[in-house]
């Protein structure tokens, strides 16, 4: 690229900048902010339109250069203030502030970061630090170990943390495949080299975590969000119970948090519920008071159970019943 080449570049970035500011700009005054004819400013808006960026152009009264609403979302142009603003944005998304928000933030965030100056980090990091939510939003974590996280699945090399396990805090090194957000929590799926197969990590409880250089190739992995949500859903509960819904996943699914328990379609109008529980009673509470018909699939204690529950409750309505007649 000559130093022609080079000019031209920057001049188009520059008009780009321009279109970003103000929504409408004629042919001469782009022409004079950017030191050069009005013929020059329509090759530079042709170069962008070959970029993809929709540049619109009317003429009369009110007219000039707009850039416009495309099909597909072009590169930005941000200077440095946008870019603070924007990543400070991301990690109030990526830690809870905005509901809903946590895996889309983190993933923009993860691209930003790719291109963020060095100089602009310490300045993001003060901001992020400065601006609380007052809901509670999930668990709180450091941003920077996100972000490690995140670099290390996207840039696919080891990390290494160490983890509390039985009561003993112990070093891990796993390959790192996805970060996902629950409604509560923020969970690391990886690969565990020591152990030799899947693990769900809690990044709340990970310290001293840092990406390797080693890179590896990545594994046929589980789907990250079902795994994850499976993991948490049961392993730290004494029972593991399933149970056969009448009704759509998307009508359950509205109705128990994420974390509670896996809702899968069994059809259009049924679906089954894994959920884990230290008292099987109050699953079964919890089940009935979503007001649909079910069938209990496992453990068989617990259909023993619903039917000792059945009897209690119509022992209760018959004194109910009787209580409340008149002598």
């Amino acid at each position: 690229m000559d130093f022609d080449e080079l000019g031209t570049t920057e001049r188009v970035l520059t008009l780009l900048g321009l279109l970003q500011q103000r929504q409408v700009w004629t042919g001469p005054e782009l022409a004079d902010r950017l030191g050069v004819t009005p013929r020059t400013v329509r090759r530079d808006i042709e170069r962008l339109r070959t970029l993809g960026y929709p540049v619109h152009a009317s003429h009369g009264v009110g007219g000039g250069y707009q850039l416009g609403r495309g099909q597909d979302l072009p590169p930005l142009l941000l200077d440095d203030e946008e870019a603070i603003v924007t990543a400070v944005s991301l990690l109030l998304g990526v830690n809870g502030a905005v509901a809903g928000t946590g895996d889309a933030a983190l993933r923009a965030l993860a691209k930003l970061d790719r291109v963020l100056p060095t100089r602009l980090r310490h300045e993001v990091r003060a901001l992020s630090g400065a601006v609380e939510s007052f809901d509670g939003g999930r668990t709180p974590v450091d941003p920077d170990v996100l972000m490690t996280l995140a670099r290390a699945c996207r840039d696919e090399v080891e990390a290494c943390f160490d983890y509390p396990s039985r009561g003993e805090v112990r070093g891990r090194r796993v390959e790192p495949y996805r970060v996902v957000a629950s409604d509560r929590r923020w969970y690391l799926l990886a690969y565990d080299l020591d152990r030799d197969d899947w693990r769900t990590f809690r990044v709340d409880r990970m310290t001293e975590v840092a990406a390797r250089t080693w890179r590896f190739r990545p594994r046929p992995a589980p789907d990250a969000a079902t795994y994850v949500q499976e993991s948490v859903s049961s392993r730290v509960y004494q029972h593991r119970a399933r149970f056969l819904i009448h009704a759509s996943a998307d009508v359950v699914r509205a109705q128990i948090p994420a974390g509670a328990a896996v809702v899968r379609a069994r059809g259009t109008e049924r679906c089954e519920i894994l959920s884990g529980a230290d008292n099987l009673d109050r699953i079964i509470a919890y089940v009935l008071l979503l007001g649909h018909d079910f069938e209990v699939l496992d453990p068989p204690e617990l259909g023993i159970l619903c039917r000792t529950m059945a009897q209690r409750l119509l022992a209760a309505g018959a004194a109910t019943g009787q209580g409340g007649e008149d002598g």
